[in-house]
């Protein structure tokens, strides 16, 4: 049995205070000083002009689920549904838009360039060709090659970094850095937050050490709200990027109330609403100023519906750069 505490979102001193509380209870991110050096270092070099004269636009593609750990020794996590597999479609998009892409994802989940591979692609591309090679089979040479050099000339080039969490603890200390670490450029960041964060978690200080013991009938877990992260990044992280939010709902006829509510209340540049069961197929970009179905065109080699979704970000993104609106 999990008891699921909510906590109340009221904002000013108490989120201040809940977001405090969560990052002072949360373990040490390992290689922190690393990572941010990364980031300065991939920052600084897409900050030089570009081709046409201006500097290169920078966004974060969060991406996967996150858990939540019920043990400091993890064994046992309650986990987020999310294969990863937006953000990193997206993430080539982005590429292809002139974007440079931090993509900051969940271990294991769907990588950038890998949509034509099969589910294990290491097991299935490959065959031996002897005891000591083996080969790419014929029916996936094309797709292997492709991938393999997009990913090689994207990440080679300077223009996709990835980092890599796990817990929710790990994925809220890592958007804070990039975030810190994209406010030197202004509105040309884009923040693209397609991850799905846990909504609850076990403080550290009150998880067990040890592997929860089986046996018993129930167990009696207790769970707090996870602070609202968004308004944090909105106002002090990084307040003059350009952010995007998802809300993902199974009821169609809740999803854009419930969107234009995360779009008010975290004050978002745009909401993307997918409803479960046609995420694919299509989502409707919430702003503002108005509601833009965007759907998957079939006729093209490229059909995902992030083709189309992305370039109206980038659209509304390159408006936002010249008429900033905070």
């Amino acid at each position: 049995m999990m008891d699921a505490t909510k906590g109340l979102e009221v904002p000013g001193e108490t989120l201040e205070a809940e977001v405090k509380a969560f990052f002072d209870s949360a373990p040490p991110l390992q290689n922190s000083d690393g990572i941010t050096q990364q980031l300065d270092q991939f920052i600084q070099r897409n900050s030089s002009p570009s081709e046409n004269g201006k500097a290169r636009r920078i966004v974060c593609v969060t991406s996967g689920g996150t858990t939540a750990p019920l043990e400091q020794r993890c064994v046992r996590y309650v986990d987020n549904f999310s294969s990863g597999h937006r953000g990193a479609t997206s993430t080539e998009y982005f590429l292809k838009a002139g974007y440079a892409v931090i993509f900051l994802n969940r271990k294991g989940s769907f990588q950038p360039f890998c949509r034509s591979l099969p589910d294990d692609p290491l097991l299935e591309c490959f065959k031996p060709t002897d005891e000591s090679n083996i080969q790419v089979c014929e029916t996936y040479s094309e797709a292997v090659k492709r991938a393999v050099v997009d990913h090689h000339t994207a990440v080679t080039g300077g223009l996709l970094l990835k980092l890599h969490f796990n817990t929710i603890f790990e994925y809220l200390q890592m958007l804070q850095i990039v975030a810190v670490s994209l406010r030197c450029i202004g509105p040309r960041a884009m923040f693209y937050l397609a991850a799905a964060a846990s909504d609850y978690y076990v403080p550290w200080k009150e998880m067990v050490e040890h592997k929860i013991q089986s046996g018993s009938h129930l167990l009696d877990v207790k769970l707090v709200n996870v602070p609202k992260m968004l308004s944090v990044l909105r106002n002090d992280w990084a307040p003059l990027a350009f952010c995007i939010s998802f809300k993902l709902e199974t009821d169609s006829n809740i999803l854009l109330k419930k969107a234009s509510a995360a779009l008010e209340k975290y004050k978002m540049d745009a909401v993307v609403a997918n409803e479960l069961s046609s995420r694919k197929e299509q989502v409707v970009v919430v702003t503002s100023a108005e509601n833009v179905v965007v759907k998957r065109d079939k006729n093209l080699s490229d059909n995902d519906v992030e083709n189309p979704l992305i370039k109206l970000l980038s659209e509304k993104h390159a408006t936002y750069i010249e008429h900033p609106s905070r």
